[in-house]
C-alpha cells in the first residue's frame, strides 16, 4: 500500500460530505484497539484532519490520552483511504466548527449539533483504492461455507442474536484493527468476516489477505460491524491465527468483549455490567 504525507485538493473535497463511512481506531488505556464510527471526519488542510463531536463515547477519551490513531474513510463510490494521524487539540469555535454546524445533517438536527472539533496532524495516508468487490464476494461465500466447522460448540452466548445476525449479513461492512509495533493502530477491511457462533468470528483471507496475514497470532484485535442502516457493534478478542476449516484457510477471532457504540446509549454489553439503581439526581 503506497503512502504519502499530504492529502490532495481532490481528496479534501471528497471527504467533505457527511454521507460516507469514517472510522477512527484508537488505543485504550489498557493498550487495546478500539474502533469508532465518526462520519464527521474531514481534512481541514493537506496535513490536518478534523473530527466533529456531537456525543461523548470512549473514542474521544482514548485519543486524548493516547494521540496515536488510525483512520479509514470510504466514500459512496466505494473508494477507501487509510492512514495514521496524531490528535493535537480541540476547539469549540473557529472556521471548522462553523463549517460543521452549517452542514444540513447537524444544522437541522433537533437532537444534536457539533459541540467540539478535534484536530489531528496527518502522519501518513494511502492513495484512494477501489473496494475489490469480486474478491470480497468470493471470500464471503467461502466464509459462509466453512464457518460452521469453526464453531466453538459452547452454548453460553457472548454475542446477542442481533449482533450475530449483523455479522452474518453478507452486505454488512466489517473492519479489523490491532496495535502495530510503532504504537499506532492498524485498520483493514474484513468485510467477508462472519460469526461461526456467538463466541467466534471467522474470515477467509481471499480479500485483503496480505494485510490480514500480518496480524500476529495471539494479538488483541477489535472488529467493527456496520449495516447500511447505520446499525453497528464493536467486539474485541484474541486473534487465533489461521487454520483450515472444510479445506479452506480461515482466520479466527475469539470474542471476549462486546460494546454498543450506537447513540444515544453507548455501553459495554459483554461481560455484562451490573445494573445499579440511580440514587442521586
Amino acid at each position: 500500500m503506497n503512502t504519502r504525507t499530504l492529502f490532495s485538493a481532490e481528496e479534501i473535497k471528497a471527504f467533505e460530505p457527511a454521507e460516507k463511512i469514517g472510522l477512527v481506531a484508537g488505543v485504550s488505556p489498557q493498550g487495546l484497539p478500539h474502533i469508532s464510527l465518526i462520519t464527521s471526519i474531514m481534512a481541514a488542510s493537506p496535513a490536518q484532519l478534523t473530527l466533529g463531536e456531537f456525543c461523548k463515547g470512549m473514542s474521544k477519551q482514548y485519543i486524548q490520552r493516547n494521540p496515536k490513531v488510525a483512520f479509514l474513510i470510504m466514500t459512496l463510490d466505494r473508494k477507501i483511504w487509510r492512514g495514521k494521524a496524531k490528535w493535537t487539540h480541540t476547539r469549540k469555535d473557529g472556521p471548522e466548527y462553523e463549517k460543521y454546524n452549517e452542514m444540513p445533517l447537524f444544522r437541522y438536527n433537533a437532537y444534536f449539533g457539533i459541540n467540539t472539533v478535534h484536530y489531528l496532524d496527518l502522519v501518513e495516508t494511502s492513495d484512494g483504492e477501489r473496494l475489490p468487490v469480486p474478491l470480497i464476494t468470493r471470500a464471503a461465500l467461502i466464509t459462509k461455507f466453512a464457518k460452521g466447522a469453526a464453531a466453538t460448540g459452547i452454548k453460553e452466548r457472548i454475542l446477542k442474536p442481533f449482533a450475530e445476525d449483523l455479522f452474518n449479513k453478507l452486505d454488512s461492512l466489517k473492519f479489523i484493527a490491532y496495535v502495530g509495533g510503532d504504537g499506532f493502530p492498524i485498520i483493514a477491511p474484513v468485510i467477508q468476516c462472519q460469526a461461526a457462533d456467538s463466541r467466534r468470528l471467522v474470515f477467509s483471507p481471499r480479500a485483503y489477505g496480505e494485510e490480514l496475514s500480518e496480524i500476529p497470532k495471539g494479538a488483541h484485535v477489535a472488529v467493527f460491524g456496520l449495516t447500511m442502516g447505520m446499525e453497528d457493534v464493536l467486539v474485541r478478542g484474541t486473534f487465533a491465527g489461521f487454520k483450515r476449516y472444510r479445506f479452506f484457510r480461515m482466520g479466527a477471532v475469539d470474542i471476549d468483549w462486546v460494546y454498543n457504540s450506537m447513540p444515544p446509549c453507548h455501553g459495554q454489553i459483554y461481560p455484562e455490567v451490573e445494573l445499579k439503581p440511580v440514587e442521586e439526581f
